[in-house]
């Protein structure tokens, strides 16, 4: 979004916690990865929001501004659990930019796209279902760059297998030789921010590693990382509360009654919210 719209990156949410750059607020921005609850405040995102499409009782208004990858083809939890959106957020930009710019997909490009959110695991565990939302994204078209991502004949399965051995090796590079070097943490285990500088920033272990991370994905995509569209702070902290419930007809209305300001149904034992605090 950054390299082709030129987006800037003005804040992080994690369902905890909200770091949004001084001077915006969430109504002018978009949300990427998740669906956000709220009339006049944008976003795109993957998840199962919906537990039953022919029983909407008004909450189908707070998606207004959301597109949402299940919601396209009203799939909810009640009907359509084991059909869901099995991809990315990414796979659902590519396909709707791809209808007015140019994007192209290198060869480099095609295993990281794999890795977002496990595609690659997907693949091969839920094919019919993949196969069922690659015809929905329209993949098979000349024009649409996931064609490049998963119909083309890039790599052998075992020659994917190698580059996601280094793939995964760049990320424990970046991490110090842990896990999690492809994320930037912006909380704790109980819901706490993380410490920011006295000037409001992100402290500079945390730039410094999202940064290298950026320059891995800038390197194998070819999409430029412009330092220009990415704001490290300062930043105003928002704290929420995230919760999560076992899903139920009754329990679910219960919690759109909360006015949650996020949810994700992401097993079918668990949907996760957010409230205000």
């Amino acid at each position: 979004m950054s390299t082709y719209l030129g987006w800037h990156i003005r804040g992080y949410y994690d369902g905890k916690i909200l770091l949004l750059e001084e001077g915006f607020n969430k109504e002018d921005c978009v949300f990427l990865d998740m669906e956000l609850l709220r009339p006049g405040v944008r976003s795109v995102g993957q998840h199962m929001v919906m537990y039953d499409s022919r029983d909407k009782s008004g909450f189908w208004d707070t998606l207004d501004d959301c597109i949402s990858a299940n919601n396209l083809r009203h799939y909810n939890f009640k009907h359509n659990f084991i059909a869901k959106y099995p991809f990315g957020t990414v796979h659902l930009l590519l396909s709707i930019l791809g209808q007015r710019i140019t994007i192209p997909i290198e060869k480099s490009a095609v295993c990281p796209l794999l890795y977002t959110d496990g595609t690659f695991k997907n693949q091969f565990n839920y094919p019919e279902n993949c196969l069922s939302w690659l015809e929905f994204l329209g993949a098979d078209d000349a024009h649409n760059p996931l064609q490049k991502v998963f119909i083309d004949k890039h790599y052998s399965t075992f020659e994917l297998m190698m580059e996601l051995r280094i793939l995964f090796d760049d990320i424990r590079r970046v991490g110090g030789g842990r896990r999690g070097g492809d994320k930037i943490t912006i909380s704790n285990s109980r819901g706490k921010p993380i410490q920011l500088t006295d000037e409001g920033h992100l402290p500079l272990e945390t730039t410094l590693q999202a940064e290298a991370f950026l320059g891995v994905l800038s390197e194998k995509t070819l999409w430029p990382y412009d330092k220009e569209h990415w704001s490290w702070g300062p930043y105003r902290v928002t704290t929420y509360r995230k919760e999560s419930i076992v899903p139920g007809q009754a329990r679910y209305y219960d919690l759109l009654a909360k006015n949650p300001l996020s949810l994700a149904i992401t097993s079918r034992n668990s949907i996760e919210y957010t409230i205000e605090s």
